[in-house]
């Protein structure tokens, strides 16, 4: 099964709803990825459709942008 993909870029925007997302998702379903500490997955993140951080992907593809942390061009 493939999982869920939580970007963000470690602002405390993203750290509230990366804790409040993994009280609500199993950490074994969903991926974290701080795009700060891994610029070069920035380019994923963007393919992926997310427009700013933090971004939950899920596993069908749909993005939910939970609150606007950074824009992703802020982030290249």
């Amino acid at each position: 099964m493939k999982k869920a993909i939580f970007y963000h870029a470690g602002c405390p925007v993203c750290v509230s709803a990366e804790t409040d997302l993994l009280n609500l998702i199993p950490s074994n379903e969903v991926e974290v990825v701080h795009l700060g500490s891994e610029p070069q997955k920035v380019k994923d993140a963007e393919q992926a459709g997310v427009q700013s951080v933090p971004a939950l992907v899920l596993a069908n593809g749909n993005v939910l942008h939970i609150n606007f942390g950074a824009s992703i061009e802020d982030l290249k």
